[in-house]
């Protein structure tokens, strides 16, 4: 990690009001270490078969069949902060020629805040299935950063073969939400348009943003509930240990997972969770599954805290 250089790197930011993306590229590489990605061939197998076992066990666990991207893409930190600028440089178009407030001085802070903020996600994250929302030539990816499972595992004491086996459960969980819900690709990928589309305009997108929010509420909960049904090993210990480490940091860190939106990412989890939970316990795993039927089957913000209003809507039982 080179902090002066990643310094060096924001300070030659453009000084328009958009972000400068190659500057960000640059300061996000400074500022992580890449880690080590020297994997043997029979890490690498291990990989693969953890990726065939976590989709067989799940098509039959949900009843469901869905395609998996061909290959796990095994990424240092550095391929994984490549990854995700290129969605964000995407995703934030619409603001590139947007002016700043302060000439001069806007776009810097924005290409700072930028790379600050993938590079801190990149020493955290440990696999992300990416329905690839504003790609038009692959339908989707999944990746895992391998220097940061290996060292979360440690962090945790656990073996790395068993959590690496999680993890990938965990991924190909939302891999199937996307394959059996061909419209939560373009549904999630209209809301985040518009909402960059406004924000481009000077308005706070409030509806569009709560629509989203519900959305990843529902896909963060239910990947939560797929894997812990379908994995197959003890997963106890883990769920509780990595619940621990989400919860856990110093002053420091709890105030960036706040600025980046951490502690509502584990909001959806812990919220969606607790909504599956109550619909698996009142009609079980297939009920549940009726939530990717349709996107009016999406949970209104009141369902969310009465799942049965949400069963009477979507799955009513029959009178008697």
């Amino acid at each position: 990690m080179n902090p002066i250089g990643g310094a060096r790197a924001l300070l030659g930011a453009d000084g328009n009001g958009g972000v400068d993306w190659a500057a960000a590229r640059r300061a996000a590489h400074e500022l992580t270490d890449p880690g080590d990605l020297a994997l043997s061939d029979s890490v690498r197998g291990a990989y693969a078969e953890d990726l065939q076992a976590a989709h067989r066990e799940i098509q039959a666990t949900a009843g469901i069949e869905f395609d998996l991207p061909r290959t796990i893409q095994v990424q240092n930190r550095h391929h994984w902060i490549e990854a995700t600028l290129e969605t964000l440089e995407t995703a934030f178009e619409p603001l590139a020629d947007r002016p700043g407030a302060l000439p001069g001085i806007t776009g810097p802070l924005n290409t700072a805040s930028i790379a600050g903020s993938v590079a801190y996600l990149s020493r955290r994250v440990l696999g992300q299935y990416d329905p690839l929302l504003f790609a038009e030539s692959e339908p989707h990816r999944l990746y895992v950063v391998h220097p940061n499972l290996v060292s979360t595992a440690a962090e945790l004491d656990v073996p790395v073969e068993r959590f690496r086996r999680w993890i990938a459960f965990h991924e190909v969980a939302h891999a199937a939400e996307f394959g059996v819900a061909p419209w939560l690709r373009p549904y999630l990928a209209e809301r985040v348009t518009g909402i960059v589309a406004e924000l481009a305009t000077g308005s706070l997108p409030k509806d569009q943003y709560g629509e989203l929010n519900r959305a990843m509420t529902v896909v963060e909960g239910y990947a939560e509930l797929l894997m812990d049904e379908a994995f197959d090993k003890p997963s106890a210990e883990l769920r509780r240990k990595l619940d621990t480490r989400r919860q856990s940091g110093g002053p420091l860190s709890t105030v960036v997972s706040r600025l980046l939106g951490l502690d509502r990412k584990r909001e959806q989890y812990e919220r969606g969770r607790a909504f599956f939970d109550a619909i698996v316990a009142e009609r079980g795993l297939e009920a549940a599954g009726a939530v990717w039927d349709e996107p009016g089957n999406l949970p209104r913000e009141s369902e969310l805290e009465a799942p049965g209003r949400w069963l009477d809507r979507v799955r009513p039982t029959a009178p008697n």
